[in-house]
């Protein structure tokens, strides 16, 4: 293999212009910043243990690992869902419970109901729950808000469809959408492009894209590593622990990602690697 981790996986369908980072990030300068972590659940051992993350402000960061890796552990942590056992969580330089609403969160697309009786807007406007005071109506604001949401992710004409009738892309684009209209500065996005085809991830990407140039920062939870490769600005690969981080092109080699995955990689022709069991491709 290659020294080079795009050209490792292949020719990537987006490829994003990286800029140089300034020298000597402070707080200010991170959205999420997790500092010896470790957390679990009530009578296992800790699923995550020692996790040191950074995310800075204004970039993609991809996160990768095998299915029990932690990864949802790990996002379960950042929003408050599940208590750490010792460690830190940071987002733009406070403590995560004074940061929340800094933080959304894009769940997986079979995590979600999609026979619901509920129009694309109507699940957009959700986003904006935390400020909906009791037995009140959405304001104005909220509605102005999740109009210029669904702008952005190209689906205002489909404002008053049923989400269930959208296709895979498009509910994808309603979870940003509602994401952004809680006018939250971390995106945490978990398996965005799972089942998708090039063409739709090269749309959401553009998305991505637009959000960070805005000032958001996005990590994502991924076993696309052709999407890490060539859309991230860093890669963290996890394991229980973090197995390496950094630039793509220096995380994401056939060494790092057998630690990370305990299997071997296979080249499979020149487009993506595969683990050599297809049960590590499963969701986290």
């Amino acid at each position: 293999m290659s020294a080079s981790a795009t050209q490792r996986l292949g020719e990537p369908d987006h490829e994003r212009a990286r800029e140089p980072r300034p020298p000597g990030h402070t707080h200010d300068a991170f959205a999420l910043e997790v500092d010896d972590l470790w957390a679990g659940y009530p009578g296992q051992p800790p699923a995550i243990e020692a996790i040191d993350v950074r995310v800075p402000v204004g970039e993609i960061v991809g996160l990768v690992g095998p299915n029990g890796a932690g990864k949802s552990t790990l996002f379960k942590s950042i929003l408050g869902l599940v208590e750490p056992l010792r460690g830190e969580v940071r987002a733009f330089g406070q403590p995560i419970r004074d940061a929340r609403a800094d933080v959304a969160y894009m769940p997986q697309i079979e995590e979600v109901d999609w026979d619901f009786p509920v129009s694309v807007n109507d699940v957009v406007l959700m986003g904006g729950y935390r400020r909906l005071l009791p037995f009140a109506g959405w304001s104005r604001d909220d509605r102005e808000r999740a109009t210029a949401a669904l702008e952005q992710v190209r689906l205002a004409e489909y404002a008053s469809r049923q989400v269930g009738e959208l296709s895979g892309g498009q509910r994808r684009r309603v979870l940003m959408a509602r994401a952004i209209a809680r006018g939250a500065r971390l995106l945490l996005l978990d398996e965005p492009f799972a089942g998708l085809d090039a063409a739709v991830q090269h749309d959401l990407l553009e998305i991505l894209d637009e959000l960070v140039k805005g000032g958001r920062s996005v990590l994502i939870a991924t076993h696309d590593l052709a999407c890490v490769a060539s859309c991230s600005d860093d890669a963290i690969c996890l394991n229980k622990r973090v197995i390496a981080t950094g630039p793509p092109a220096t995380v994401l080699t056939e060494e790092v990602l057998s630690r990370t995955f305990d299997r071997h990689l296979l080249t499979v022709g020149t487009v993506n690697l595969s683990l050599a069991h297809d049960e590590h491709l499963s969701a986290d």
